[in-house]
């Protein structure tokens, strides 16, 4: 299994020993801020139906390009969007041990807080909000202190969890699956998660309502069912650089299959955002920072 830092290192450098491209890479594209739409119309969704979502997935906040006033501003720019739903994909703190300058919790959560949509506010957890809680990883198990928080300013944290909500426009169901590889191997081998799509998919009744499911990691799609109209992920930065459309790093079996954008498979549909922030290395090339929004119907 390749060492993706390593590989990113590597990139880094490249970029460096071409001057101008590096500093573009480190300095200024991780600092952009994009707007993404999709207009789609997914499989069985209601005839006349009319969805509005925000997508914002990765921050990572306390990363070099993501301080608290970072998230301040993209809080502003996704309720400028009026959404009717917005939905927050986890990875919310910075892929490395915490430092004593990292904006504290429940600071950061009180801005998430701010976030307004219509029919409501729902988020998942990714694998650093894991990760870097050394009392999860060492039990084994939940709650963490990031979803903690995010319950604490009134943020609804869905866990292998299926909810139906009335919106104006009609019932729709909205799932959120548990992290895919929340844990750390103790020893060598593969991360493992808390994930239970079945159990997830149980609690949904089948009463017609579409059904939009948040997985941090695009990996599930490939096993998500049917039932399902719209699959949203994060994760992958899109391949955090990015040329002509591919990545030449992805953190997913699937390597490129599953990277980025709206992909669809027999006639099923996953949208997978870039995200804001970076994971091991602070450089995004060809693929900037984005706020997603998507229009269904």
């Amino acid at each position: 299994m390749f060492d993706r830092r390593r590989v990113l290192q590597t990139l880094a450098g490249l970029f460096l020993a071409l001057g101008g491209t590096g500093a573009y890479a480190a300095a200024w594209e991780p600092g952009r801020q994009t707007l993404t739409r999709y207009r789609l119309r997914p499989r069985d969704w209601p005839e006349g139906r009319r969805l509005r979502l925000a997508v914002i997935s990765d921050l990572h906040i306390g990363s070099l390009h993501v301080p608290l006033s970072r998230v301040t501003e993209i809080v502003d720019a996704t309720n400028a969007l009026k959404p009717d739903l917005t939905l927050l994909l986890g990875d919310f703190v910075a892929s490395r041990t915490r430092v004593a300058s990292d904006p504290a919790m429940r600071d950061w959560a009180a801005e998430l807080a701010r976030l307004q949509a219509r029919d409501g506010v729902f988020a998942v957890l990714g694998n650093h909000d894991w990760w870097h809680d050394p009392e999860c990883q060492a039990a084994r198990a939940g709650p963490t202190k990031v979803g903690e928080a995010l319950q604490d300013a009134g943020i609804a944290v869905l866990e292998n969890r299926a909810l139906r909500i009335e919106t104006a426009d009609g019932p729709l169901w909205l799932a959120g699956l548990g992290d895919q590889i929340a844990f750390l191997p103790r020893l060598r081998g593969r991360p493992h998660g808390v994930d239970d799509l079945a159990g997830t998919m149980a609690q949904i009744a089948d009463d017609g309502a579409p059904v939009i499911m948040m997985a941090h990691e695009p990996d599930v799609f490939a096993h998500v069912p049917d039932r399902v109209s719209l699959t949203l992920s994060g994760h992958t930065h899109g391949g955090q650089v990015r040329l002509f459309g591919w990545a030449p790093i992805v953190p997913s079996r699937y390597g490129n299959r599953y990277a980025y954008g709206h992909v669809r498979e027999a006639g099923r549909d996953l949208v997978v955002s870039a995200g804001i922030g970076t994971s091991q290395l602070p450089i995004r090339f060809g693929i900037p920072p984005e706020i997603v929004l998507i229009e269904l119907g």
